[in-house]
Formats: structure tokens, sequence, C-alpha cells
């Protein structure tokens, strides 16, 4: 098994889906893991998951749009455990539409959780970072920032974004030895598919695409991503930053 043993690593989102089984995998591989979710108490049940197994959580409620509150429990967790390694900065919206259908809120909302929560949450992290020669930053943004989906605009827009700004964080930071990189999911089954399914015109419409179009022809499981984010957060990726790491059986080929 790969060792995060004393490595200590905060992740957004982390309630549910992807998010937790991240999360999990980190703390098995033997990191401290603090696990965030804007549902507290989804939150609480992912750092009990992870102790109840004997391994090492604290949970807590946090919306990553209240940017205060996030850069505030980032710092602090670097200051309780005298280190942060790892960031897994994974919260996000997906909201489905083309430019007529998608409401200006509605595309202030998926900026303020794909990109600004992001950008927030590396910012905090970097100060520790540097203080104790390095870290890994992992931004989640999804294989709709290395492609275009079609009737996604809000969606597809801030992920490429995301993927930008981590390749830009990458550069000026690489000498610092803080690594940043993101994952790029495809589909996963799980509740944030709700955008697509919608766009896709339901659930069976939405099985019929993925049977069909992904070359592997079937879902990714939970697990398969987080085997993604142990590498990235993991001294098996120290040469690697500003990679965008697609993990979509294929189907952005």
């Amino acid at each position: 098994m790969v060792s995060l043993e004393g490595r200590v690593a905060f992740v957004t989102g982390a309630g549910s889906g992807i998010g937790r089984a991240g999360a999990i995998a980190m703390a098995q591989c033997g990191a401290h893991v603090v696990v965030t979710d804007r549902d507290g108490a989804l939150a609480v049940a992912t750092a009990d998951a992870i102790t109840e197994a004997g391994n090492s959580a604290k949970a807590l409620a946090i919306d990553v749009t209240d940017s205060a509150l996030l850069e505030k429990a980032i710092l602090q967790t670097a200051e309780r455990h005298g280190r942060l390694d790892i960031l897994h900065s994974h919260a996000g919206i997906q909201i489905e539409g083309k430019l007529d259908q998608v409401l200006v809120e509605d595309m202030d909302a998926s900026w303020d959780l794909n990109v600004r929560a992001h950008f927030i949450a590396a910012r905090a992290a970097i100060g520790p970072m540097k203080q104790q020669g390095g870290g890994s930053i992992i931004i989640t943004a999804s294989n709709s920032g290395v492609q275009y989906d079609r009737e996604m605009i809000a969606y597809a827009t801030t992920k490429h974004a995301a993927v930008a700004m981590t390749r830009q964080m990458a550069a000026d930071y690489a000498r610092d030895n803080i690594r940043f990189n993101t994952l790029c999911p495809g589909f996963v089954d799980t509740p944030f598919n709700a955008g697509f399914e919608v766009q896709m015109g339901g659930r069976k419409a939405l099985e019929s695409y993925i049977a069909d179009t992904i070359p592997m022809g079937r879902w990714g499981t939970t697990g398969e991503i987080a085997d993604a984010i142990v590498f990235l957060a993991s001294d098996m990726s120290t040469f690697v930053t500003g990679h965008a790491l697609v993990v979509d059986g294929g189907e952005c080929i």
C-alpha cells in the first residue's frame, strides 16, 4: 500500500461520492484527513467511517463559498498539526444548459464553486506548504475541462478555467516543491450527475450514452477515482505537476 503516514490532508466536498472515497483512501494510507462538507452530517459520517476503520480524521461543516471560513479552516488545520501536506479541493456544482438557458446567477454560482473556491483554498494552503518545503494540491475539474460538452456552458467553461488556473499555479510554485494537479473524472455513478441526466433527457438516456459512447462501456467507480487521488497526493507523483489527470474510460479520446 502507498504510504501517507504522518501526512495531513484537507478535503472539501468529502461528504459523499468521489470526495468521500478519496478521503477514506488517503486515511487508509495513513494520512490524518480533515473531512469537510457543506452538510456537516455528511462530513461526520465520512469521518466516522474513517475512524471506525482505525484511521484518523476530523469533520468540519464548511461551505466553500464562505471564503473567510474556508481560509481560516485550512490555516487552523496547518497550525494545529504543524503541517499541511495535501489539499484536495473537490467541492463543485453542475448546472446544465446552453447560453440562452443558463441564468446569470447560475453562471456566477458555477464560477464561485468551480473556480473561485479552489483559488481561495489553494491560496490558503501555499503558505504552510512553502514553510515545510512542499506539498500536493489537487483540484477537481472534470474531463469536461479537457473537452466540450453539448449544452453545458457553465460547467464546461468553469472546468476549463480550473484546469488553466491549476497549470498556472503549478508553474508559479514548482520551485517551492508545491505540486498542483487537476483531477478530471469522467462519468461516475453519483448524484453529482443530475445536470447531465437532465441535459440528456433522463436516466435511461444517460445510461445509454455511457454504454454506447464511452470506449470502456461503463461507469467509473469512486474507488477508481480514489486511486488517482492517492497517486497525486503521494510520493508516487513527485515529478508530476501541472497535469490534468483524466480518468474517464476513454470518453475524451
